[in-house]
């Protein structure tokens, strides 16, 4: 599994604890984001990110910013991608099962750091159900 990870200054320390996380199971990490915490603009981060999603060129994402609504409107203007801002795991599980969502965008000022993990854990392994929300997901691009 190959995973692209962006994030701006507020995501930075989150990020490597993520990618502590995802490397320990084995899971090749793509790294877009700063590694520093001087003020960044998320888009340089995040479209990397979201273009390789769109091109099929990782499994899924991870973004993460201050709040992730930014992070996740840019990632959201790029075809193919369906990024979900996530700040519990029930909604993480169901922006999967429902929304067959391809980036978790997490907002680094209102989570935990453990909370994040466990996000990135309940992204990682559960699968969208299709059935009655396959019509519904095909309905999202214009």
């Amino acid at each position: 599994m190959k995973i692209a990870i962006g994030n701006d200054h507020a995501g930075t320390e989150y990020k490597e604890t993520i990618v502590a996380f995802l490397e320990s199971k084995g899971i090749e990490v793509i790294n877009y984001g700063t590694n520093s915490e001087d003020s960044v603009d998320y888009p340089d981060f995040v479209h990397p990110v979201a273009s390789d999603v769109e091109g099929s060129k990782v499994d899924s994402g991870i973004i993460i910013c201050g709040s992730g609504n930014g992070a996740s409107m840019t990632a959201n203007k790029h075809q193919g991608v369906r990024c979900a801002l996530c700040w519990t795991g029930e909604i993480t599980k169901l922006a999967r099962q429902h929304n067959n969502a391809n980036i978790l965008s997490i907002p680094a000022r209102f989570v935990s750091q453990t909370q994040a993990v466990d996000m990135v854990e309940i992204f990682l392994n559960t699968k969208f159900e299709g059935g009655r929300h396959q019509n519904r997901v095909e309905k999202i691009p214009v």
